[in-house]
């Protein structure tokens, strides 16, 4: 399903394809833990529906996880 957020950091839009239905979006706006309702998506893809940040956003703002020197 795609699904277009707007980012709260940059007020940018995207879109992404999310392997999501309606029944599991409702489930997460219904109050269900946003894992537990969708299993399926990796981290990136949760961060993206809860907050419209984008991968690449998050990376310029945020910098990278990775501390490995």
């Amino acid at each position: 399903m795609k699904v277009t957020r707007t980012s709260i950091f940059t007020g940018n839009s995207s879109t992404m394809d999310l392997p999501v239905t309606v029944k599991q979006l409702d489930e997460w706006r219904g109050g269900k833990l946003i894992q537990k309702a969708m299993p399926d998506l990796t981290p990136d893809q949760r961060e993206f529906l809860m907050t419209g940040a984008t991968p690449q956003e998050w990376k310029k703002m945020f910098g990278s996880e990775d501390t490995t020197l």
